[in-house]
């Protein structure tokens, strides 16, 4: 009986490339009395890991929170064995802003103490004891209401790219952080404002609210569905947003554009921008916002020491990375001293900077045949060196992708085989090809067929 995974993340995107099924990206929660959480989570995993669903979903006596993506063709027959259980019968399913056929790459089922770490330890707090509900054209008017006091309980380098205007946001790394802080600042508020809350899908603002009625406050709203809900009734409604910027979110895809707002700022330069990435450097993992200039001029990298890392070796990478325990500090580091034009708290601005540039994405089905996988990446020649595992030549159209390199195209104008020059490969030798970007390990080759 398989319980985990068997496949890489790299094994799984070649699959899902090949397979050319559009995937949906969508995510839920729900509090709820689970006597066994263990059992709850082998049932989750086997029936959906038969759905082909990949994500992170975690399970705990208080409920379930996942964020996942699965073949649409699945979607009904998943949302029915959802409904198999009667505290998930007609549970809110959040379908992205935008879809991604790679935003996961693995199926995560782990159980944890609670699906909301929220550092309280009070046998009195009951959580379903929740604020009041409030859909996206009533959250605009509570939120014009000059009675109203509005929190982001999302962490500092989410509310940077995008936030609803106004709002309180605090400048913390998780959502435990928040709670003692906001209540502090708000204590003298418990009856007089209304406390009005948000976040990327309800979980926390929903647990937030609880907390804060427990605490005395009389006055408490929360948006349901959180940004994903909002986005959607605004665009169907014809509502104003009151959001600007992007949401961020906890997949491959790291944001997806509310408004054209651009709020943030390239942490190396200060150039408009919010594009997060993490540092190509594996024993960093920074998570930053990196403009395309920086990008290049830095190869990904969120300091010089880093790109001096990714020159090395990949084994002398690999022996400087063992025994380093990234984890949660990922998200904690982005407060690094080397990221100059870094903002969070009440520094972060409720003002655009720039506009996103228009750019009108056509996907459009591609054949292709997988015929390599990157092996190195020699950085002053500009080369990467693949395995071949079946013809390739001179003049072939090319397609090198990958989770971090993303999707490079390019023509083959010379390649060595073995070593030596030569026009055409077979498979098991070791080809080298110029590349005018970092290729990775996780990377696969493929030819382009017409």
């Amino acid at each position: 009986m398989q319980l985990y995974n068997t496949l890489s993340a790299e094994e799984r995107a070649a699959l899902i490339e090949e397979s050319g099924k559009q995937r949906l990206t969508l995510s839920f929660y729900t509090y709820a009395n689970i006597t066994d959480p263990q059992q709850f989570r082998d049932e989750l995993f086997l029936a959906w890991n038969k759905l082909d669903v990949l994500g992170r979903i975690y399970v705990a006596k208080e409920g379930i929170n996942a964020q996942l993506s699965l073949p649409a063709d699945n979607f009904y027959e998943f949302k029915d064995h959802l409904e198999s259980y009667d505290f998930m019968k007609g549970i809110r399913l959040n379908v992205a802003v935008e879809q991604d056929n790679l935003s996961f790459l693995k199926l995560t089922v782990k159980v944890r103490n609670k699906i909301v770490a929220d550092g309280l330890n009070d046998e009195t707090f009951d959580v379903t004891n929740k604020g009041i509900h409030l859909k996206a054209r009533e959250f605009n008017t509570l939120l014009d209401d000059p009675n109203t006091i509005v929190v982001d309980f999302r962490n500092h380098y989410e509310s940077e790219v995008g936030h609803f205007k106004g709002a309180i946001t605090p400048d913390v790394d998780t959502f435990r952080e928040s709670l003692p802080i906001i209540e502090e600042q708000l204590k003298d508020h418990k009856e007089d404002k209304n406390l009005l809350m948000y976040c990327t899908g309800g979980i926390r603002c929903e647990k937030a609210s609880a907390f804060f009625k427990h605490k005395g406050f009389k006055n408490v709203y929360q948006l349901e569905g959180g940004i994903i809900e909002y986005t959607r009734q605004i665009r169907e409604e014809g509502i104003e947003s009151k959001f600007i910027g992007k949401n961020f979110v906890f997949d491959h895809r790291l944001g997806e554009r509310i408004t054209d707002d651009i709020i943030a700022q390239c942490h190396q330069c200060g150039k408009p921008c919010d594009t997060h990435t993490n540092c190509a450097n594996e024993a960093c993992h920074l998570l930053f916002i990196q403009c395309e200039e920086c990008a290049a001029t830095m190869e990904g990298c969120c300091s010089t020491e880093c790109v001096e890392v990714i020159h090395l070796p990949e084994e002398e990478q690999k022996a400087r990375r063992r025994g380093i325990m990234k984890g949660n500090q990922v998200f904690k580091k982005g407060k690094s001293a080397a990221l100059t034009y870094k903002k969070s708290g009440e520094a972060i601005s409720d003002t655009a900077l720039a506009a996103a540039p228009k750019v009108k994405q056509v996907r459009k089905r591609e054949r292709k045949v997988l015929i390599g996988k990157a092996e190195h990446y020699y950085t002053k020649a500009g080369v990467g060196q693949f395995a071949a595992n079946a013809e390739i030549k001179t003049g072939d159209h090319i397609l090198i992708a990958g989770p971090t390199t993303g999707r490079q195209e390019l023509v083959v104008e010379g390649m060595r085989v073995n070593g030596q020059p030569g026009d055409v490969a077979q498979s098991g030798d070791k080809v080298t090809i110029n590349v005018p970007f970092r290729v990775r390990l996780s990377d696969k080759l493929y030819r382009l067929l017409d």
